[in-house]
């Protein structure tokens, strides 16, 4: 029976577990700290059960006085406002963390139901492949035991950790990083967010709509440096209009705690003050102390794992799947590079990572999703491709719901129409992506959506009419 270790239990590992014992291995997952890895018990999954509860208060904050909802008071000032709503941060941070156990014990329960055997401890390769063509496995329990495991195949799903700034240490009371936030028992007063990627932009927004005061430090022009340009500005004109202060150009130097506050100095010298200070500055890849180079595994200057698009890495027999790639820091991309993995060494049908149909998302408030290419494809004459992009204003259901902010974008390739690339700036923008991402990966074109039916009144609306300009547009251009 073929062997396989799996080193790490994120989406990367679990879904490889249950792809290889399905097709008839015998399969090890090596994890130190529960099946799900960080993206289950520290990052994803709490982080979007934070922002759901923030996503509730948001909605209701921003529509309610339009839609004529009233909400009683017993404040017996007449000139107060009819509202009282807050938030038990305790209570929030504790359902997430239940939320992020239960679901890593359904992913044990589902590997080990497959065939798959977990154990505990921390993976090591030992030394370069054996005449045989097997690999050594060394794992480490947390008593400090070993146990040796020969595989014909090792794929590492071991992940990243929180980024860290010399003279800005995380003390997990005042000064935090992404993973220690669900400790607080308090909502913090005033926040100060370091770094204006999608991880620092998801926790200003949740916090300043659960109530907080928030500073989002920003090094470079604009929030969400990485994302659609257009999209990037509709969020950072949202932020500003209720209340956070964006300090775009600003570059974060240190963090220390005097007393009960956080002082945050800038490279220019100006020092901000607050009550927390989180911590959103990037990742490193989990790939220290694994014995990876010594077995023939090359890893990039950053640290993390060069793979090819079946995520094969420099080593015979040894895969890699995960934010230790360093490809897209997303679960569903750890999850199928981890299948592609065991249908390619299992000698199974498998097609190579396409990232060109990878659809992401933002969960701020309103949701970024992108799909294909990007806006920063065609301005870089990367691709050449039509460009619509339609305001949500001139939606029917979003006028109904008071949604004012957000678009839908499409690009398609002059001549046949087919479509390339999209973006959504909307609530729930992660579920309208899906028709654009079907669309992306069969090569459909703008005639074919537009054809399509869509319910009245709907979001989803707004995609079948983008798709109807495009189809104009390349008529008037054969024209």
């Amino acid at each position: 029976m073929t062997r396989i270790v799996i080193i790490g239990g994120g989406p990367g590992g679990y879904e490889a577990a249950l792809v290889g014992a399905q097709l008839g291995a015998e399969v090890t997952v090596v994890d130190c700290d529960g099946l799900g890895g960080a993206s289950v018990l520290t990052d994803c999954v709490p982080s979007k059960t934070l922002i759901a509860t923030a996503e509730v208060m948001t909605t209701f904050d921003s529509s309610y006085e339009e839609l004529g909802i009233i909400v009683a008071d017993d404040t017996p000032h007449i000139e107060q406002a009819a509202r009282v709503v807050g938030v038990d941060l305790g209570k929030v941070n504790r359902r997430v963390k239940r939320l992020a156990l239960a679901q890593s014990h359904d992913i044990t329960a589902s590997v080990t139901r497959a065939g798959a055997r977990v154990m505990r401890g921390r993976g090591r390769l030992d030394g370069l492949q054996a005449a045989d063509g097997s690999r050594e496995v060394v794992v480490t329990a947390a008593d400090g035991t070993e146990e040796r495991l020969s595989a014909d195949a090792v794929l590492i799903a071991t992940g990243g950790h929180p980024r860290e700034i010399p003279d800005a240490q995380p003390d997990g009371e005042r000064i935090l990083n992404w993973t220690q936030v669900y400790d607080l028992d308090e909502l913090p007063e005033e926040l100060i967010v370091v770094g204006s990627g999608v991880t620092g932009a998801e926790f200003a927004g949740a916090y300043q709509a659960l109530g907080s005061r928030v500073t989002l430090v920003s090094s470079r022009d604009r929030v969400l440096p990485g994302e659609d340009p257009d999209a990037a500005a509709v969020l950072e004109d949202v932020f500003r209009r209720r209340g956070m202060n964006v300090m775009a150009r600003s570059r974060a130097q240190s963090a220390k705690r005097v007393g009960d506050r956080v002082e945050v100095t800038l490279a220019d010298g100006r020092v901000i003050t607050g009550s927390h200070c989180l911590m959103a500055v990037g990742a490193i890849p989990n790939t220290a102390g694994m014995g990876l180079e010594e077995a023939g595994v090359r890893l990039k200057d950053s640290g993390h794992i060069l793979t090819d698009r079946v995520s094969r890495t420099s080593a015979p027999g040894v895969y890699a799947a995960g934010d230790v790639t360093g490809i897209f820091a997303l679960a569903s991309v750890a999850a199928m590079q981890g299948r592609i993995a065991m249908y390619h060494f299992l000698g199974d049908a498998v097609a190579p990572l396409n990232l060109k149909t990878v659809s992401a998302n933002v969960f701020t408030d309103p949701e970024i999703a992108t799909v294909g290419y990007s806006q920063a494809d065609v301005d870089a004459g990367r691709i050449d491709a039509r460009v619509v992009k339609l305001p949500l204003l001139r939606n029917p259901r979003a006028k109904m719901q008071g949604i004012r902010d957000g678009f839908v974008k499409i690009f398609c390739r002059p001549g046949t129409g087919i479509v390339v690339g999209g973006c959504v700036v909307a609530p729930r923008a992660s579920e309208l992506i899906h028709p654009i991402s079907l669309a992306v990966d069969n090569n459909l074109t703008v005639e074919q959506i537009a054809k399509a039916f869509t319910v009245y009144p709907s979001l989803s609306g707004s995609i079948a009419e983008v798709a109807r300009q495009l189809h104009t547009r390349k008529l008037t251009d054969e024209g």
